[in-house]
């Protein structure tokens, strides 16, 4: 009878921890991190860039993603070219002035494989609209320092134009100056947050 008594005190005690531990935040660590894009060019290149401001949050569920946000700064845009850079900070394109942020808040989750597939509100431009983010996740890991990372890559394809952006130039051989899909990639480490006593 004790030692049932003790087995279930231990069972009731592990699920206690199990619950305290189930979910983890973990915030993005920009220095190893990035958000590129990449977006069709005069209809024979495709043209790279990237956001150098970001952050985000994931919080963890016994190690599976159970919800996702990220704010990109849209002033931080870099494509290797001054002169495109700000056009594409411009009313042309992002109008920073007047929308400084993208964000991502998910909302609801749903699995294809290895990979997680985060469906959430993406706003941009001053639009919101649901969009899916599919995403493999990797660790969680301990570094050297001892704190806990887990990895998020992540790849989706989005059409400017449902976000209002609809500045483009009709060329004389056809097609178009810049293409309205653009791929949007994310490689991510977060790190673990302490948890508050």
């Amino acid at each position: 009878m004790k030692i049932r008594t003790a087995l279930t005190a231990l069972l009731a005690a592990g699920s206690i921890t199990a619950v305290l531990r189930a979910e983890d935040t973990y915030k993005i660590d920009p220095v190893h991190s990035s958000v590129g894009f990449s977006v069709r060019h005069m209809v024979i290149n495709s043209v790279k860039g990237k956001f150098k401001q970001f952050s985000g949050t994931v919080v963890m569920d016994n190690d599976a993603v159970k919800e996702a946000n990220g704010t990109i700064q849209t002033a931080s845009i870099d494509t290797g070219n001054a002169q495109r850079d700000n056009d594409l900070r411009s009313a042309n394109f992002f109008d920073v002035g007047k929308y400084p942020t993208i964000t991502f808040q998910s909302k609801r989750l749903e699995k294809e494989g290895d990979e997680t597939v985060l469906i959430g509100d993406y706003t941009m431009h001053g639009v919101t609209k649901e969009i899916s983010l599919p995403v493999k996740v990797s660790g969680p890991v301990k570094d050297p320092w001892g704190a806990m990372r887990i990895g998020l890559e992540g790849k989706t394809k989005l059409n400017r134009k449902d976000f209002g952006m609809t500045y483009n130039k009709v060329l004389e051989t056809g097609g178009v100056l810049v293409g309205d899909e653009v791929e949007l990639e994310i490689n991510a480490e977060a790190v673990k947050q302490a948890a508050l006593k």
